[in-house]
C-alpha cells in the first residue's frame, strides 16, 4: 500500500518510505498475522520491545537507520554527555534526539497556533460526540477519544488536529501556547500501530489504543484536548514537563515525547475558538496528510 502525503515545505506530493512496512502489511492484511494482532499489540509485548531499544547492543540500528531514511542529523544535539563521534548510547537516545537551538522556531503570532508535533497532518474544522470523522478509511470518536464525561460538552461539535508520528520523525511534542493544565489522565489500552495500513484494516485503533489525555486552557485559543496516542513497540509515552493540574506552560515548552515506534497526537478544541490552516483542510478533504515541521502554523484563531 502506498502512502502520499503533502509535504508544505517543497509544495509538493511525496510518497512516504515506511519502517518496518513488511512487518505492518503481515500483521494486519494476512490471517497468519492477524491470528497473532492480539497478542502482539498487549502492552506487555510492546514495551518489551521497546525497553531492548534502550541497550547498548542497538546502537548498530542507528547508522543503517539515519541513512535508509535520510535524516539531517546536523540538525540534532547529540545525547547528554556525548559528543558527535559517539552521539547515543542505544537506538532509543537516537530516536528521542532534541533539535539544536533555533532548527525549530515556533510562529509567535498570537493569532496562529504552531505545531505542536513534527508530523503529518489531518484536520476537520468542527466534529460532534456522534459523529464519525474518518482518517484514511478509519473513524474517530470525539467522546471515546476523550474518555472522560467531565469534558463531553466542552469539546463538542469544535475543531480537531490529528498529527501521525513516524518512526523517522522527532518524537518530542510541545505545547501550543501559553496557558494552564485543567486535568490530565491516562487511559488504559491496546498498542495496536497506527500506520494508515492498520488504521484502515482496524479502524477502531485510535480509540482502543493507550493514550494520555490533558485538558489545558490556553491564553489565545480556548481549550484544549491534548491527547497522546500509543502504538506497536512504544515503550512509553514520557510526560517530560511533569506538570500537574492548576501548573502553567509557555508556547513551545516540551510536553513529553515518545520511546521508540510511531504514534500519533491528537488535538481537539472549542467550537469557534479556531480553524485548522487551509491546505491541511483542502489535503484532509481529498484524504491525504500535511507534513509540517515543529513550530510552523497549524491553524489560526477564530
Amino acid at each position: 500500500m502506498e502512502i502520499n502525503f503533502y509535504n508544505r515545505l517543497t509544495n509538493s506530493l511525496e510518497k512516504e518510505k515506511v519502517y518496518g512496512d513488511k512487518f505492518v502489511e503481515w500483521l494486519y492484511l494476512t490471517s497468519s498475522g492477524k491470528s497473532l494482532s492480539h497478542l502482539v499489540c498487549k502492552a506487555p509485548i510492546s514495551k518489551l520491545y521497546g525497553a531492548l531499544q534502550n541497550s547498548s547492543f542497538s546502537k548498530g540500528k542507528i547508522a543503517p537507520f539515519i541513512e535508509n531514511f535520510n535524516i539531517p542529523m546536523e540538525d540534532y544535539l547529540p545525547e547528554s554527555g556525548h559528543n558527535s563521534e559517539s552521539p547515543y548510547s542505544s537506538f532509543n537516545q537516537f530516536f528521542i534526539r532534541k533539535f539544536k537551538a533555533g532548527k525549530r522556531p515556533f510562529t509567535l503570532n498570537p493569532n496562529e497556533m504552531p505545531a505542536f508535533s513534527e508530523a503529518r497532518y489531518f484536520g476537520y474544522t468542527n466534529i460532534a460526540n456522534e459523529e464519525k470523522v474518518p482518517v484514511k478509511g478509519s473513524f474517530l470518536f470525539p467522546k471515546e477519544l476523550i474518555s472522560n464525561s467531565t469534558w463531553d460538552k466542552t469539546f463538542e461539535d469544535g475543531p480537531l488536529l490529528l498529527a501521525r508520528l513516524c518512526p523517522v520523525d522527532y518524537h518530542r511534542f510541545h505545547f501550543p501556547d501559553d496557558g494552564i493544565v485543567l486535568d490530565e489522565y491516562r487511559v488504559s489500552g491496546l498498542l495496536h500501530s497506527v500506520n494508515p495500513i492498520a488504521l484502515k484494516a482496524k479502524p477502531d485503533i485510535l480509540i482502543t489504543n493507550e493514550r494520555h489525555v490533558t485538558i489545558l486552557e490556553t491564553k489565545n485559543f480556548g481549550k484544549l484536548a491534548y491527547i497522546e496516542v500509543g502504538a506497536i513497540c512504544v515503550g512509553k509515552i514520557i510526560q517530560s514537563s511533569g506538570l500537574n493540574k492548576g501548573q502553567n506552560f509557555k508556547r513551545g515548552d516540551e510536553k513529553g515525547y515518545f520511546l521508540f515506534g510511531g504514534s500519533t497526537v491528537i488535538v481537539i478544541g472549542e467550537k469557534g475558538k479556531w480553524t485548522p490552516s487551509q491546505d491541511i483542510l483542502d489535503y484532509t478533504n481529498k484524504g491525504i496528510e500535511t507534513y509540517l515541521h515543529l513550530g510552523m502554523t497549524v491553524a489560526s484563531k477564530g
